[in-house]
């Protein structure tokens, strides 16, 4: 007996691969960046310039096979003040290795940003 619509269901699934290995993935990586950031944003020290808080950046690249996101602080002494630098910070609540904190503190709510990135 004859299969009708196979042509259209494996149209269908390249597209949604297509869709997984592009836009899909770029967003989900694009908001799991962000929001680990953002929560570290709570943490990270302002000194008199806010400029370590206001040098942060994300990046995500796709290099054809894989995607690689990318959370920072472009100012030269990031990883100085990361790391445990000196603590002249003017904010409550600052802490060592915040960046790291966004992340890992809230790694709850990134699986589930994952999980609805790919519900399809």
């Amino acid at each position: 007996m004859p299969v009708k619509g196979i042509e259209q269901v494996n149209r269908r699934i390249a597209s949604t691969l297509d869709k997984i290995g592009g836009d899909i993935t770029r967003k989900t990586l694009t908001q799991v960046l962000m929001t680990g950031q953002n929560h570290g944003i709570m943490l990270t020290p302002v000194g008199d310039t806010s400029n370590l808080i206001n040098s942060r950046f994300i990046q995500v690249q796709n290099n054809g096979m894989n995607f690689k996101g990318l959370a920072g602080y472009t100012a030269n002494y990031a990883k100085y003040v990361h790391d445990g630098g000196p603590k002249n910070w003017q904010k409550l609540g600052a802490e060592d290795r915040f960046l790291e904190k966004g992340f890992e503190d809230n790694l709850p709510e990134l699986r589930q940003i994952i999980i609805n990135g790919y519900k399809i």
